[in-house]
């Protein structure tokens, strides 16, 4: 097969401090094969052009990004819960109502065009935290797993990869408060249950993993835990929890198990190199120790958390007990992994009052292969030889970006100056538009069908 060409007017490779300027990129069989600086200075062009089979791309180019979670569904709220006080909380009962009226063909056309404005923002992989299981009364559809179906679908149109992270969610409260009104939809009866769904969904494509999750202490008794613990382990495959977002969550578990919601996930098995904790906001410093010690990754959402109030987490802490950091836009707040990178440094700087936390390539890290490997991508975020050909191209000419180093655009782009996303080898965004899908016009035909 016939390599495909890129030039590179900077490329963040592997291992360095800082962009390499004019790099050749070659692949095939969505595989990278070579990897050669040529050693010049950088030639600016006004955009991309082919030269023979050669397609350059001036600005940046980065290995693709991982969004490590995120709630589909929760792009339809953007914008319609600031108008009153409240917190995570009261947010949550507006979410539920979007939850209940869902169906797999909205879902399919609502997280398609979320997908794609993820392509659109760089992001080539994406950690669904998928939970809305059954029908709005709790009842399975025909098919059991049809829910689930749509998600991979919509990755499949948006040209994105997807880990499908099924969700365990079978309790309301700590001390096992039954599901209730939109909440009975997200439950399968028992871990067992949850377990034998989860087995039975096999997706078709290589684009798509299945992974697991733990709600969180709130949604799955702890005698049933390791049930979840152990089916990932079998299968070798990811699994996440959402953990220590609210001090209520910690009070919570603290009153019911005389401990907090770490230590009871460590006790139950749930930790380890293969285990992704979501948020971390609030975990005590014994918490992080041991969070560091088990090898547990911990995805950060910082859009998410300042919208919904959460808090600022301990970012640095984490990374300096070991903890590998990746990133997720979450609620879709915004969908921007440049905003998620810096908000952890900036988001420290305001917890500190002191800058300087984080350099440019452990930010571009957490957002490419440190997510790409939370996703169970072991062979992705690198422009690497036999890693994935996804690339990730910034434009450094724009009023945002124009004189700013390359070393610095992680600090001054926007998702909005991705102007060319490669998955696989496959081109899925160039010139700033995405190839198959009108994302605007998706995304409020998606958004008026699930809100009228």
């Amino acid at each position: 097969m016939t390599p495909t060409r890129w030039l590179a007017e900077y490329a963040w490779l592997p291992d360095r401090a800082e962009p390499t300027a004019d790099v050749l990129i070659e692949a095939a069989d969505g595989r990278i094969t070579a990897v050669t600086p040529l050693g010049g200075a950088g030639t600016p062009t006004a955009g991309v052009e082919v030269l023979g089979d050669v397609t350059r791309l001036p600005g940046l180019t980065l290995p693709g990004l991982a969004n490590a979670h995120s709630h589909a569904f929760h792009r339809a709220l953007r914008g319609r819960t600031h108008g009153g006080r409240g917190d995570f909380w009261t947010w949550r009962n507006v979410m539920y109502d979007v939850a209940a009226r869902l169906d797999p063909d909205s879902y399919l056309a609502l997280a398609r065009a979320a997908y794609a404005e993820m392509a659109l923002a760089g992001i080539t992989c994406v950690g669904e935290f998928h939970y809305l299981h059954h029908g709005p009364d709790g009842t399975p559809y025909a098919d059991p797993n049809a829910m689930g179906a749509a998600l991979v679908e919509a990755a499949t149109q948006a040209g994105i990869r997807l880990t499908l992270l099924d969700t365990c969610y079978l309790t309301a409260t700590v001390d096992g408060e039954p599901l209730t009104g939109p909440q009975r939809r997200f439950g399968d009866g028992d871990a067992l249950g949850w377990a034998d769904r989860a087995s039975a969904f096999a997706p078709d494509g290589a684009h798509a993993l299945v992974g697991a999750a733990v709600h969180s202490v709130r949604a799955v008794p702890a005698e049933q835990l390791a049930t979840v613990a152990e089916w990932a382990d079998r299968r070798g495959a990811p699994l996440h929890v959402h953990l220590s977002e609210q001090p209520a969550e910690n009070d919570a578990c603290r009153a019911a198990h005389g401990r907090t919601p770490t230590r009871l996930l460590a006790d139950h098995g749930v930790l380890g190199p293969g285990t992704v904790a979501v948020h971390a906001t609030h975990p005590t410093s014994a918490d992080v120790t041991l969070l560091g010690d088990t090898g547990t990754g911990v995805c950060l959402c910082p859009t998410t958390e300042r919208d919904l109030a959460d808090g600022i987490g301990p970012a640095r802490r984490l990374a300096e007990a070991g903890v590998a950091l990746s990133l997720g836009s979450d609620s879709h707040a915004v969908i921007d992994l440049f905003e998620e990178a810096r908000a952890v440094e900036l988001d420290e700087r305001l917890r500190t009052r002191r800058r300087g936390h984080f350099s440019a390539a452990e930010l571009v890290g957490a957002a490419t292969v440190a997510g790409h490997a939370a996703l169970g991508w072991g062979d992705a975020g690198r422009l690497s030889v036999g890693d994935r050909a996804d690339l990730v191209t910034v434009r450094l000419d724009n009023a945002r970006t124009a004189g700013v180093p390359p070393v610095g655009a992680f600090f001054a782009a926007t998702a909005a100056d991705v102007t060319h996303v490669v998955v696989d080898g496959r081109t899925v965004v160039a010139d700033g538009r995405h190839l198959t899908v009108d994302v605007p016009a998706e995304l409020r035909r998606a958004i008026q069908a699930v809100n009228s």
